[in-house]
């Protein structure tokens, strides 16, 4: 389909693309014996080995650009000619900002070395002294320049973009041998948006969800194959590897440190390289996330590049920016095995070339498609107006001054990054993958057969439909095809089979691993897991229908504290908990799930299961309840660890590493689990338990010190008025305002044959965690002794001393 060079249209049209034109959240159908479908990525490459002279074709046309390949008319700002990085550079160090930082960090040296007599006492005059400050401004713009040269992407040469995007193609294809896919609805718009932007000088800052190490790549390769300028991708230098980093920079990577707080000059440079890109109308690639997601759902945002880019439109440095959220959904990630240990506590490896194209023998597998949705792109400026406009105590235009004096950036920059995620969630694709992992997940029992396992994954397709999201439209193919599909590529590592029987029965192996696809859903139903959670406290008492029903007021009050308990989990509907309660109740009645009592004004009083949920067994039920339940089950051992921070007798005044209480934390959830106190054992994952600790600070449960000191570590309590008692015998009380904290956590678990309950469970807990903080204490006390031995000592002293007397630029 390609055509000659110098006859290809400035961007190549839907025909080209091999696509059809479907509506949002449609996707092709399966086609097992031809192993072609259609969409972005061409999966019939040739193979060296099969076809040498026809590999050696696709190469040449690749390089030298016949037809689309050329990239040479695109939509946006001109990328990959000769010069590029010269030019980026030149035009980063020019940038006022950047030269003002010089100017100030100068004129702060200067009077540090006045005061210090360091001038004085060389017997420099004022002349001399006006040489020391061009001397250290040269420095500094030394510095400055080579920061930027390690920093920015360096687009030279159409010619390796053309060959990139071949050996890209290829790699991904072998691993994803069903492509990319995209939605031409969403192509077009995109496109539409991309010319627009171009001729007003705009950028794209494309925001995509980030869950594997490939998201880097789909995009950029989507970007080529539509002929829109590539993005210069925000990418973390622990990537940044010998030969990888030098590829990646060439095709649009841009290197910063994973932190660089505190560092003045660096932090400017970041900035005028974002003020750049902006100014010219260059897209941007940033992950809303900051790293990748180990647990399969949205992280919460990062506001660091978001902060960058939003200041330069406040400021006015640029006019405006366009934002287009993005999300990237796959039938298998590559790097499910390494999260699971990571988040079982072991140390992430770092990052090495090797690693990267072996992990789990990439090249070979055959792990399906990779989904790309883009949500409709919208104006940052735009954004932040009505923002304004909702906050009447502030004029109704762009102002800096005000933002800062009031606060309101900070406000502004937590919104418009939820408001992303939501934009993400609303757009993404739910994978046969995870249809199949949340329903192994959230039934009762070892294993499912497959006639029951299809018609409850029909009807999580309908569920998922009528809550608004987006799932495969398999078109013709039987659901029972798509579900074998599934199966397939999550291989029998993590669904496995039992032969020999009546009918085939699955079951999940690797439960853990599994949840990654389960958690891609959760956030659909979130609000009818809270209520069924709520309902729960009820429902695990047993009996009949009437000691099962819970009063309405009894049901609000535990679905806002399940709501504050998960906020930072997930992404809730924004009308409010009490109009979003009334919604879900119609909504779980309308579908005979609960029974709603009425009073004569039409108010609800009391809520119960319904009599055809209980004669079906409680399937709608148990299903929302199990979505959430491991959750739930973490936030209650993060609580239940907090009994552990009880300071012995005598070291109220000492405070803990807060690394160590979390990783005593973890230690302790695996306890209770092989114990069995803890119903899952994702509930100890890192990730969650960190989410935990995060919220227990914000309601001021714990106190957390930090310093901007990375050497020094983060260090925590309990706060006075949550720290519980001891009795007679030094054993820590269950009783007391954080107990009764966890205690409301406990109200929502699961109960039943995967957990010891009795009268002897708070005993048994409470002993670990007072062993564990005993532990912990005593360790703070040692380590807290040595280091007052070592400042105190002459070593210490000489050493202070030595540090003193330098001067330091």
């Amino acid at each position: 389909m390609s055509s000659p060079k110098g006859e290809v249209a400035a961007v190549p049209d839907l025909e080209i693309l091999s696509t059809t034109l479907r509506p949002g959240g449609f996707v092709e159908p399966i086609i097992h014996d031809s192993g072609a479908e259609r969409n972005l990525i061409d999966s019939s490459h040739a193979r060296f080995r099969q076809a040498p002279l026809e590999f050696l074709r696709e190469v040449s046309l690749h390089v030298s650009g016949t037809g689309w390949r050329s990239y040479d008319e695109i939509i946006g700002q001109p990328v990959f000619y000769r010069g590029f990085s010269d030019n980026m550079k030149a035009a980063v160090m020019r940038r006022p900002i950047l030269q003002a930082k010089i100017k100030e960090l100068t004129a702060k040296r200067l009077k540090v070395e006045e005061a210090e007599g360091l001038l004085a006492s060389n017997g420099l005059e004022e002349r001399t002294k006006a040489r020391r400050e061009r001397e250290l401004e040269d420095s500094l713009n030394q510095v400055a320049l080579e920061i930027t040269d390690n920093m920015i992407c360096k687009m030279e040469s159409k010619r390796f973009i053309r060959g990139a995007y071949y050996m890209c193609t290829q790699l991904l294809t072998r691993a994803y041998h069903q492509g990319i896919h995209v939605s031409s609805e969403e192509v077009i718009r995109l496109r539409d948006v991309a010319t627009r932007a171009a001729e007003a000088k705009q950028s794209i800052v494309f925001l995509p969800c980030h869950r594997s190490h490939i998201d880097y790549v789909s995009l950029q390769v989507i970007c080529y194959r539509l002929g829109i300028s590539l993005p210069t991708v925000i990418a973390g230098d622990n990537l940044a590897i010998p030969v990888l980093k030098q590829f990646l920079q060439s095709a649009g990577a841009m290197w910063i440190r994973r932190s660089f707080a505190g560092d003045a000059l660096y932090t400017t440079v970041v900035q005028s390289y974002i003020d750049t890109l902006l100014h010219m109308g260059l897209n941007i690639e940033a992950f809303i996330e900051g790293g990748r997601s180990r647990t399969g759902k949205l992280l919460p945002p990062k506001f660091g590049i978001l902060s960058f880019i939003m200041d330069a439109v406040i400021s006015g440095r640029c006019d405006d920016a366009i934002i287009c959220p993005v999300s990237t959904q796959y039938d298998k990630v590559i790097e499910t095995e390494g999260y699971v240990s990571e988040l079982l506590g072991q140390p992430k490896p770092k990052e090495n070339l090797m690693d990267l194209l072996s992990s789990s023998s990439v090249l070979s597998l055959k792990l399906g498609r990779v989904d790309v949705r883009f949500h409709e792109p919208w104006s940052l400026k735009q954004f932040i107006l009505q923002q304004q406009a909702r906050m009447s105590t502030l004029p109704q235009q762009v102002d800096t001054t005000a933002m800062m004096t009031l606060d309101i950036k900070t406000r502004l920059l937590r919104t418009m990054g939820y408001k992303v995620l939501s934009d993400i969630n609303g757009v993404s694709v739910v994978m046969p993958t995870a249809l199949v992992g949340t329903i192994l997940l959230t039934l009762r029992g070892r294993g499912v057969g497959m006639n029951e396992l299809v018609c409850r994954v029909d009807w999580l397709c309908d569920r998922v439909r009528n809550n608004g999201g987006r799932v495969a439209h398999f078109n013709n193919v039987p659901t029972s095809e798509v579900v074998q599909r599934a199966i397939e590529v999550l291989g029998p590592a993590l669904v496995s089979t039992v032969d020999g029987l009546l009918e085939p029965t699955f079951y999940a192996v690797d439960r853990f691993q599994l949840s990654f696809y389960r958690n891609q859903v959760v956030h659909l139903f979130i609000s009818e897991s809270i209520l069924s959670l709520a309902l729960y406290t009820r429902v695990k008492r047993g009996g009949g229908p009437d000691e099962q029903r819970i009063a309405y007021n009894a049901l609000y009050s535990q679905a806002e504290f399940l709501s504050q308990l998960f906020r930072g989990e997930f992404i809730f509907p924004t009308e409010g908990l009490r109009a979003n309660l009334q919604k879900t109740l119609s909504g779980l009645e309308g579908d005979s799930v609960i029974t709603v009592t009425h009073n004569s004004e039409g108010s609800p009083i009391a809520v119960e299961l319904s009599d055809k949920e209980r004669q079906r067994g409680r399937e709608d039920f148990d299903f929302y309840c199990f979505l959430i339940w491991p959750f739930c089950e973490a936030s209650w051992l993060g609580a239940v660890s907090l009994m552990a921070l009880t300071p012995p007798p005598g070291q109220d005044d000492v405070w803990l590493d807060l690394k160590q209480v979390q990783d005593m934390a973890q230690l302790f959830g695996k306890t209770l689990y092989h114990q069995g106190d803890l119903s899952y054992f994702e509930a100890v994952n890192k990730e969650t338990l960190k989410n935990a600790y995060q919220r227990f600070e914000e309601e001021g449960i714990i106190i957390v010190s930090r310093t901007k000191d990375s050497k020094t570590p983060t260090t925590t309590k309990l706060s006075p008025q949550w720290t519980p008692g001891r009795d007679d015998r030094g054993l820590i009380k269950a009783e007391g305002r954080l107990w009764d904290f966890t205690e409301s956590i406990a109200q929502s678990r699961r109960e039943g044959k995967n957990r010891r309950d009795g009268a002897t469970v708070s005993t048994r807990v409470l002993t670990l965690a007072d062993k564990a903080g005993r532990e912990l204490f005593s360790k703070a006390v040692f380590e807290a002794s040595a280091i007052a031995r070592r400042d105190t000592g002459p070593l210490g002293k000489r050493r202070r001393k030595e540090i003193q007397s330098k001067a330091r630029l």
